[in-house]
């Protein structure tokens, strides 16, 4: 009997909707596993129609496509002889199902729906697909005539059964079956399964992939078995990022693992397992005595054999093995992650290139950071060969197609899609114009220099003609709403030479085929947050790397920028004071961010984190940051902090509506429009802030008075 099995997963960065070119990618997997010896290849989720399409899911269409493609998969000849798994979504009895197909020589063996299904956070499945409730049942499906005249059947299984061939069994998850407390792959492992796959469409943040590998290596260390993951790698057309990092695991340990952030389109995964490990790694008492008690599964029969048989095994074969899990540290994930989104999306939506105001701060400039380290991945990539890229790299540049440029550097590549300007004002200082210009000539891009105070006069001007009243900043006198109406003109003003210069700037540099640049923007996930932007300023943009991202690791990341990236113009950055520079400096006066917010970025951080991730309100944040913040600050000091970030947070929720699209890193977003679902007029926090304040008398009565007030009081 056969004990070696090579296997194949992988990750592909498909599109949602472009269904040709997502099933040629397909069919290219399937031919990498089949080169590279593997006997079985598993897919990402809804790898057909792309994960993203939202409520495209709803339409026949969708449906009707998806089987055309699967019918040209079966029937392509590298798809022949190698068991396959393909997800698409499939109606059934008018039901909606989030399926894997799996199939071989042009025979569909089983068509598996998803049975639990993501529905929080950034994921709306049951809005689009039903769950299969039925766990261990299975039914007749009535195939579409487009598939069946190529199978040769009528009907074929749809439900919740495993594979046995003729050496070993194999069982489907798909994606979040993974993370939810019992999931399929327990009772699987328990009833005989031993190789058992995972469909994914699993979405980037910092610091999430020890989440996946963990839950992978403990599904099978305690069960023992072989597990395959395959997972979407790319932007497939929405604020998402799919970080693919393809696995292959066997009794918990790794000994595959692709790449987490590449530009390739295909990437396939593979090992040669050695399934008697599974077996003797299962044989314990406790385990054996839960797996006699497990229930039967359906079993479908597969005539093939997955492994190798004996005599076809060379002397020196053996199982591929094991190494620790590779991780990106969070600098690294900023660096590669965004970096990634932004060339999918500015190959695939067919601009010209990107346009970037810069403040001088360090937002914009990690923003800039970003599309350099996009440069260098594509040089890198350049270097390892990828055609594809150099076709993008030239058509994105303006080259013909007969062109035989190839950027040699990531600020060549820079100069020619990136474009960066310093707007100033009489506001601005000559310390964040010499940054700005300085990491322009660091990483390359296009720089432009202007004043637009003449701009600024003209419409205060054009006001005070029409008012008879002329608006002064406070530190000449004016009052508040003048204050902020002055500023909001200055940023505002801004975003409409954003997209002037974003516009023409390609005919100005005679770039043929014409075409725009898209505006990037650079507010960070603490500043929307707190509401702290003007609504259609700088802020107003056609995408934002670092939306998600938090001010305390963005520093982080342009520490780290500064010295893997060899750009020392990074410290000047990091040293510097944030400011707005909207408001005239004075001998007495110079406007500092954290002090209009009110709020240092690091407790910003937190309350996001307790209002979105632990879920609390302003009363329970309030308790909870008595026991953190205890020894700093006093309890009246807490409240006043908290009242302060809700009162902020709610009056400028409305801002949230409009937010630039973002790429989501964080799972405190407050991003509207997908993830963070709130509404954006909001009563006072009345009863809430009561609650604080009679707490706040209890503790001042204690003689909790100041943040070491604790201390003393325990001593007596």
């Amino acid at each position: 009997m056969g004990r070696l099995i090579t296997l194949a997963t992988c990750s592909l960065n498909q599109w949602a909707l472009d269904f040709e070119g997502n099933t040629a990618r397909i069919i290219e997997s399937i031919r990498k596993a089949k080169e590279a010896g593997a006997t079985m290849r598993v897919g990402p989720e809804l790898e057909i129609t792309g994960y993203g399409l939202l409520d495209h899911f709803l339409e026949g269409d969708t449906f009707l496509h998806s089987w055309e493609m699967l019918a040209r998969i079966i029937d392509h000849p590298d798809c022949q002889d190698i068991v396959v798994t393909v997800g698409m979504p499939v109606r059934h009895r008018n039901v909606r199902y989030n399926c894997s197909v799996i199939f071989y020589n042009r025979k569909i063996v089983l068509i598996r729906p998803k049975m639990w299904l993501a529905n929080d956070g950034n994921y709306r499945e049951m809005r689009y697909f039903t769950p299969w409730q039925r766990l261990g049942e299975v039914e007749d499906y009535y195939l579409e005539q487009i598939v069946g005249k190529i199978t040769g059947q009528y009907k074929v299984p749809f439900g919740d059964a495993v594979i046995s061939t003729r050496d070993t069994c194999v069982g489907l998850e798909t994606c979040e079956e993974l993370f939810t407390p019992d999931g399929p792959h327990i009772p699987y492992g328990l009833g005989g399964v031993e190789i058992i796959s995972n469909s994914s469409g699993s979405h980037h943040e910092l610091r999430k992939l020890d989440t996946r590998v963990n839950l992978i290596t403990q599904a099978t260390k305690l069960g023992g078995g072989v597990y395959l993951y395959a997972n979407q790698q790319g932007c497939d057309g929405d604020r998402l990022y799919y970080d693919g990092c393809a696995m292959i695991v066997v009794n918990g340990n790794i000994v595959a693992q692709g790449s987490q952030f590449s530009l390739n389109d295909v990437e396939v995964v593979t090992a040669t397992v050695d399934i008697e490990e599974v077996r003797s790694y299962r044989a314990t008492a406790s385990r054996n005595m839960q797996a006699s008690r497990q229930p039967p599964l359906i079993r479908l029969d597969l005539d093939v054999r997955l492994g190798r048989l004996e005599g076809d095994e060379a002397p020196n074969m053996g199982p591929s093995p094991a190494f620790q899990p590779r991780y990106h540290a969070p600098e690294e994930e900023i660096a590669l992650g965004p970096a990634c989104w932004l060339w999918d999306y500015l190959r695939r939506s067919r601009s010209a290139g990107f346009f970037l105001p810069l403040s001088g701060g360090i937002d914009s400039c990690a923003t800039a950071v970003i599309v350099h380290s996009m440069c260098r991945e594509v040089i890198k990539a350049i270097s390892e060969g990828n055609e594809e890229v150099i076709r993008d790299a030239r058509r994105i540049s303006g080259e013909s197609e007969d062109s035989t440029w190839v950027p040699s550097s990531p600020q060549e590549l820079c100069n020619r899609i990136f474009h960066t300007s310093y707007m100033g004002t009489q506001n601005s200082s000559k310390e964040t114009r010499d940054r700005s210009k300085k990491l322009a000539e660091q990483i390359g891009s296009y720089h432009v220099d202007f004043n637009f105070d003449s701009i600024i006069t003209a419409v205060i001007n054009m006001f005070s003609a029409v008012a008879n009243f002329h608006p002064k900043f406070k530190v000449h006198g004016g009052s508040w709403a003048e204050n902020i109406a002055l500023q909001n003109l200055q940023a505002r003003l801004r975003m409409v030479l954003a997209y002037l210069y974003a516009s023409l700037l390609p005919t100005v540099r005679q770039r043929p085929g014409g075409g725009s640049l898209l505006v990037l923007g650079s507010s960070n996930v603490d500043e929307c947050l707190r509401g702290y932007l003007t609504k259609y300023d700088c802020s107003s943009a056609d995408l934002n790397p670092i939306g998600s991202i938090s001010k305390v690791d963005l520093k982080k990341f342009i520490a780290w920028a500064r010295d893997s990236f060899n750009l020392p113009i990074l410290d000047g950055f990091l040293n510097a004071t944030p400011t707005a520079e909207l408001e005239p400096i004075t001998a007495t006066y110079v406007q500092s961010d954290e002090a209009d917010m009110g709020v240092t970025y690091k407790e910003l951080s937190v309350f996001g984190y307790f209002r979105k991730v632990a879920k609390l309100g302003p009363w329970s944040m309030y308790e909870k940051l008595l026991h953190l913040w205890g020894n700093e600050y006093s309890p009246r000091e807490i409240y006043e902090k908290t009242r302060h970030f809700f009162h902020y947070y709610s009056i400028n929720r409305h801002k949230m509506t409009v937010l630039t699209p973002s790429y989501h890193a964080e799972q405190y977003s407050p991003e509207d429009n997908r993830h963070d679902l709130r509404q954006f007029l909001y009563p006072p926090f009345t009863w809430a802030y009561k609650k604080m304040e009679e707490n706040v008398k209890f503790w001042e009565s204690k003689g909790f008075t100041t943040g070491k007030a604790e201390k003393n009081v325990k001593s007596e």
